[in-house]
């Protein structure tokens, strides 16, 4: 019989949930696969085979570890280490919490400083989500919205523990509106660009009142509507959300 646990670390406390376990052939089978003999969810499970040798694989998030045992009549006790750390994300902007369909995570290995490009560990995490992470260090790319609210941060993921971090975005959401007069109706069909002082398109959409994230600062909405383009300069504030009519004149 196999015995198995894991824990964080040498001298850290053992792991309690989330592990997968499974056991494999220790030979390739006549398609050159390893065959997946047992799989187990449990803390400590006590896996029953025939003496032999098998290739044992553990999962806890992005963390794992593998070994081969020789199973003999008596039990066969095997402790794994895991060096794992978790990870729980959100954004804000001032005091409010952005809501979790409005931002996204991507998480990298390493500094966002050290000058090395790499694909991201894991491409989208949604806010509130625990994920598992071997402990190291890593970068935050957060972004609010899909224009230019993007922060970076470096974080510290330690074995055993649960780092919350929590991304401030300066930013606010801006409703972009077309009317033939002040307060009116918004005009339908309308194309949309925002533009920062540079001349830089941060965010291009149609509609009659479109809502994009900005970060703070300086910009100017241009509209363009039935071959006549109309625009206004407009300034945002971090965390103050509003609406930037454009008249059509």
């Amino acid at each position: 019989m196999l015995s198995l646990s894991a824990r964080y670390g040498k001298d850290l406390p053992n792991i309690n949930g989330g592990l997968v376990w499974r056991v494999f052939a220790d030979r390739p089978d006549e398609t050159g696969a390893f065959k997946m003999l047992r799989e187990d969810r449990g803390p400590t499970p006590n896996i029953v085979l025939p003496p032999g040798n098998y290739v044992v694989h553990v999962a806890l998030g992005l963390v794992s570890a593998v070994r081969t045992v020789n199973l003999k009549a008596e039990t066969d006790r095997e402790a794994f280490l895991l060096p794992a750390g978790g990870l729980r994300l959100e954004g804000r902007v001032g005091s409010s919490k952005i809501p979790q369909n409005q931002i996204s995570f991507a998480i990298y290995k390493g500094s966002q400083f050290d000058g090395r490009e790499r694909p991201p560990v894991v491409p989208n995490v949604a806010a509130g989500d625990i994920l598992m992470l071997p402990e190291g260090t890593y970068y935050i790319v957060s972004n609010y919205g899909d224009a230019n609210a993007v922060v970076r941060s470096d974080i510290r993921v330690q074995a055993s523990k649960l780092t919350d971090v929590t991304v401030t975005h300066r930013a606010a959401v801006i409703t972009l509106k077309l009317v033939s007069d002040k307060g009116g109706e918004a005009l339908a069909n309308t194309a949309w660009s925002v533009i920062n002082p540079g001349g830089d398109v941060i965010k291009e959409s149609v509609g009659a009142f479109p809502k994009v994230v900005l970060s703070e600062g300086d910009y100017r909405a241009i509209a363009k509507y039935e071959g006549k383009v109309f625009e206004r300069s407009f300034n945002v504030v971090n965390g103050v959300d509003g609406e930037v009519e454009v008249l059509a004149r």
